[in-house]
């Protein structure tokens, strides 16, 4: 049974609005002319062939064929990830705003792998070649983004995006009058883990010590505990994470009846 309250993060639309993003930014130089920012949409590798070999004589605006060179990008699988699963029950503090008492807990993230691929079309293999030799040596093969509020509020995530391999077709066949598609494509997988269910919970900010030189002494008849004690305590105003700039006061011989 599902309970507790989730983090609704959205994690599969953040990663692939990253991954697009990474590739938002390439640019190819035609002869004679100045750079020329390529478009990237997300959209499945059939639908953007279908619509680059449209016919575009005598055709509305829904069947005009796109603009080359371009690029596409799609989600094309999601798997378990067995290899990097780690225990259920290790969980992690996530601190509050404006209270330093408590903290919210969200046990061991799921980790999945995403199947990501990336398709590359061009008239001409000058302006594809371009492209892809831009994209190339960013991944050998890993390349490793940082994503916030991946696995709750206030996190940040390393997300490994890895280039699997890569493809080509030409897929110039027919008469003189048939348009030419030349796609590459680039498939890679995305590491991401999933956040499970949050709860409320009270910080530790006293933690008290007792020494004794008899392992069997027992404590409701030997006062002050112990032959020594010792007490650390975070100061009042202090809040997690813990830093340098936090007081963290050690008392020894302290009052047992505080």
């Amino acid at each position: 049974m599902l309970s507790g309250t989730h983090f609704y993060n959205k994690t599969v639309r953040k990663t692939v609005a990253v991954f697009g993003t990474i590739f938002n930014n390439i640019k190819i130089l035609r002869p004679g002319a100045t750079e020329e920012k390529v478009p990237i949409s997300y959209g499945p590798r059939k639908k953007f062939l279908a619509r680059i070999q449209s016919d575009t004589s005598g055709s509305t605006a829904e069947t005009i064929a796109i603009k080359l060179p371009r690029i596409s990008f799609e989600l094309t699988s999601m798997e378990y990830d067995n290899e990097t699963k780690l225990n259920k029950f290790n969980k992690r503090n996530i601190p509050i705003s404006g209270d330093n008492k408590n903290a919210n807990i969200v046990y061991q993230c799921v980790p999945y792998i995403l199947g990501m691929q990336l398709n590359v079309y061009a008239l001409n293999q000058d302006e594809a070649l371009q492209i892809v030799e831009q994209i190339l040596p960013t991944f050998s093969p890993e390349y490793t983004v940082t994503v916030k509020d991946l696995e709750g509020e206030g996190t940040k995530t390393d997300v490994p995006i890895i280039l699997t391999s890569v493809g080509f077709n030409d897929d110039y066949e027919g008469d003189f009058e048939t348009r030419r598609a030349i796609v590459y494509s680039l498939d890679f997988i995305i590491k991401v883990k999933f956040a499970g269910g949050v709860s409320k919970e009270s910080l530790i900010r006293t933690v008290d010590t007792f020494l004794f030189n008899d392992v069997n002494t027992n404590l409701k008849t030997n006062l002050p505990y112990g032959i020594d004690n010792v007490r650390v305590e975070v100061g009042a105003n202090d809040s997690h994470p813990l830093d340098d700039s936090d007081t963290i006061t050690t008392t020894y011989g302290f009052d047992h009846n505080e």
